[in-house]
């Protein structure tokens, strides 16, 4: 019986030894600050921009997959490299006041693999708009004047319709008619009125139906505005779209969420060793769909020219897949590289997971 009780207590130890040393390697965001107030900002003076440092203080790479604004008009860039414990890196946010007059307060949302998985971020001022006659309407297309040349739809969920709405005037001495080149084909366009006399204003409304997108996760598109069936393609009639599909957890019932695909990756982190510049070098990652349904990866997110991958799309309950990850080392100097790459999938509690992939060139 001694034997059987010491034999059980080893056990016991050896599991909690391993879950520690599970959870050591974590890494930690820690921002210096998570607000800045710009104060009073004049509108003509333009863009301003802030710089969010933070340093990882835990013992794992810290790796940020994404930043969300809350609108268009703030534009995130971050470190995209992974950081190791003890160093830092920054995330630069820019705001562009022009066609917003007045008090502003914007969120930026950081996404990693910190033991706080999302971080909110905060700017805040209040913009002083101009005093010209066309303040209400800052950009100039052939004589239409916009708000804005944004489209910011924002998260849009698979299988919904999201609208969003821009605000114009003729400015020209002519009847107008507005129409679009380009426009993608999961978009729809209403302009309101159809026929805009001199000096009236009207209302352009998007439909983004996400049944017709085939792509999931960030997306964006240029289309451009075209008056009175005139032809131009420029920067100076261009408008971009930004959205992010995503699939909506919130209606799962508790049998489908039990049912539900469970995404598990033994090792998120590829090591490909050492190798000479010239070489194409190959590694892959297991993933397992331990859950019940089937799982699915609908997007890899793979920003580096360097690596090539390719994946199994689906992988049924109780079964596992590959992603094979290539390396062109062609052009590469001596040294240690980190990269990642970003899975979107159909796991309610995985939806995105973010993989490294490191080597050395010799």
């Amino acid at each position: 019986m001694n034997r059987y009780i010491k034999k059980t207590v080893s056990i016991i130890f050896m599991m909690l030894l391993f879950v520690s040393a599970s959870n050591a390697q974590k890494a930690v965001i820690q921002f210096q600050e998570k607000i800045h107030d710009f104060g009073q900002i004049k509108e003509e003076d333009g863009k301003v921009s802030y710089q969010f440092k933070f340093t990882n203080t835990g013992t794992g790479p810290l790796v940020i997959s994404r930043v969300q604004a809350s609108c268009g008009c703030t534009t995130p860039n971050w470190t995209k490299e992974p950081i190791e414990p003890g160093k830092s890196g920054s995330i630069m946010v820019t705001y562009n006041p022009l066609g917003r007059p007045g008090i502003f307060n914007k969120t930026i949302t950081v996404f990693s693999n910190a033991t706080e998985e999302q971080v909110q971020l905060q700017i805040k001022g209040e913009v002083i708009p101009k005093t010209d006659e066309n303040s209400d309407y800052p950009i100039s297309v052939s004589g239409i004047r916009l708000k804005t040349k944004i489209v910011q739809m924002n998260n849009v969920n698979k299988g919904t319709i999201q609208s969003r709405s821009i605000s114009f005037k003729n400015t020209t001495s002519q009847n107008v008619r507005i129409t679009f080149e380009n426009l993608p084909s999961y978009v729809t366009s209403e302009v309101i009125p159809d026929i805009t006399q001199p000096n009236e204003e009207g209302k352009i409304t998007f439909y983004l139906n996400s049944k017709n997108c085939q792509q999931w996760g960030p997306i964006s598109d240029d289309f451009y505005l075209i008056v009175n069936g005139q032809k131009k393609f420029s920067e100076d009639n261009k408008l971009t779209l930004y959205a992010n599909i995503v699939e909506d957890f919130s209606k799962l019932s508790v049998s489908e969420r039990q049912n539900a695909p469970i995404l598990d990756i033994p090792s998120t982190t590829l090591s490909l060793g050492t190798f000479k510049a010239g070489s194409k070098v190959s590694g892959k990652f297991l993933i397992k769909n331990i859950g019940k349904d089937e799982l699915k990866i609908h997007r890899i997110v793979n920003n580096n020219k360097e690596l090539t991958v390719s994946s199994v799309q689906t992988i049924k309950g109780g079964s596992k897949g590959e992603l094979k990850v290539t390396v062109n080392t062609a052009n590469l100097a001596s040294g240690n590289y980190k990269k990642t790459i970003t899975l979107q999938t159909n796991d309610p509690n995985n939806s995105f997971v973010i993989l490294v992939v490191n080597w050395t060139i010799s």
